[in-house]
C-alpha cells in the first residue's frame, strides 16, 4: 500500500507539473471540471451509502456551471474581481431555485430535508472549494485561454500543494513510525497526535525551503519570512481539519474510502480533501496579506 501511495504520488505530481507549466487555460479548465465531476460524484455516492438522498445530476450540473462561471469570470482587475462574485452567485440562486423546485413532485421521499441539504453541501464542498484554484491561478495575470497560467498563479498553487501534501506524507510516516495516542478515533482511527506533529512541522520545515527556492516572491506578489512561518503553520492546520472532514464522511458512510480511482489512495476526494480547505485559505491570505 505504501508502494503504491508513493507511486501514485509522483506521478500526480509530475501532471501537475506539467499541467502548470505547459497546459493552455482552456485545458485547465477542462480539467478542473473532470476533477469536480469525479469528486462530486465520489461525494453523493458517500451520501447514498449514508442513507441520505440526493439530485445527483441536478448538483454535479450545478458545479460545473459554478466553476466555468468562475473561470470564464477571472482575472486581477477589481471589476472583474466584482463580476465574478455577481455571477457565482446568480448560480447559487440558480441553484437553489431547480433544487427546491425538484424537491416538488418526489412524493415517496420521507427525507426531503436532508435531500435538499446534501445536494447543497456536494456542491458547497466540492466545486465551489475548487472554484478558488481558479483564483489562485488566475487573480493575479489576466486569464488568456490559449496561454498558460501566468508565473504567480503556478508558483503559489505549486506551494500550496507541496506545503499541504508534504503534511500528509510527514502525517503519515511519522504516525506509522511513532504513532501512539489517538486523535479522534471516532472520526480517523489511523490519526495520531505524534503524526500530527510530524505532518505540522514537515509542512512548516516545506514552506521555509520554498520561501529560499524563491527568494521571497511569488510573481508579482511578496513572499516574507513571515509568511512562509504564518503559511507554514496555518495551512497544515488547515489541511488537517479537511482531512478529518472528509474522513468523518467516509465513517458515517461506512467506507474506507471516497473511491477506488487512484491506487494505494483512493478516490479523488482522498486527495483532494487537505488542499479543498487549503486553497481558499491560501487565496483569502494572499488578497489580505500579500
Amino acid at each position: 500500500m505504501a508502494k503504491l501511495r508513493i507511486i501514485s504520488g509522483c506521478l500526480i505530481g509530475a501532471a501537475v507539473v506539467l499541467f502548470a507549466n505547459f497546459m493552455p487555460a482552456w485545458g485547465c479548465l477542462a480539467i478542473l471540471i473532470v476533477i469536480s465531476v469525479i469528486a462530486q460524484y465520489e461525494f453523493y455516492a458517500l451520501m447514498t451509502k449514508a442513507g441520505m438522498p440526493v439530485f445527483r445530476l441536478i448538483g454535479t450540473l450545478c458545479g460545473v456551471l459554478l466553476i466555468a462561471t468562475t473561470f470564464i469570470t477571472a482575472g486581477p482587475e477589481q471589476e472583474r474581481l466584482i463580476r465574478a462574485h455577481y455571477w457565482e452567485n446568480m448560480v447559487f440562486i440558480i441553484t437553489l431555485i431547480l433544487i427546491f423546485v425538484r424537491q416538488f413532485p418526489q412524493k415517496h421521499n420521507d427525507k426531503p430535508l436532508q435531500t435538499l441539504a446534501c445536494t447543497l453541501m456536494g456542491i458547497l464542498y466540492v466545486p465551489f472549494l475548487l472554484s478558488f484554484f481558479v483564483h489562485l491561478a488566475y487573480g493575479w495575470n489576466s486569464m488568456i485561454w490559449m496561454e498558460r497560467i501566468g508565473p504567480t498563479g503556478r508558483l503559489i498553487i505549486l506551494y500550496v500543494i507541496v506545503v499541504v501534501k508534504c503534511v500528509d506524507v510527514g502525517s503519515y510516516f511519522t504516525g506509522r513510525a511513532i504513532g501512539r495516542h489517538k486523535m479522534f478515533s471516532r472520526i480517523s482511527p489511523g490519526k495520531t497526535w505524534e503524526g500530527l506533529a510530524g505532518g505540522m512541522t514537515t509542512g512548516l520545515l516545506a514552506s521555509w525551503l520554498f520561501y529560499l527556492a524563491v527568494d521571497g516572491k511569488f510573481g508579482s506578489l511578496a513572499f516574507t519570512r513571515i509568511d512562509a512561518i504564518v503559511l507554514g503553520l496555518l495551512l497544515p492546520a488547515i489541511g488537517v481539519i479537511g482531512d478529518l472532514f472528509e474522513s468523518l464522511l467516509k465513517r458515517s458512510a461506512g467506507a474506507k474510502d471516497s473511491g477506488t480511482v487512484i491506487p494505494g489512495m483512493g478516490g479523488l476526494l482522498d486527495v483532494l480533501d487537505s488542499l479543498l480547505f487549503g486553497v481558499p485559505v491560501m487565496y483569502v491570505y494572499a488578497r489580505l496579506f500579500m
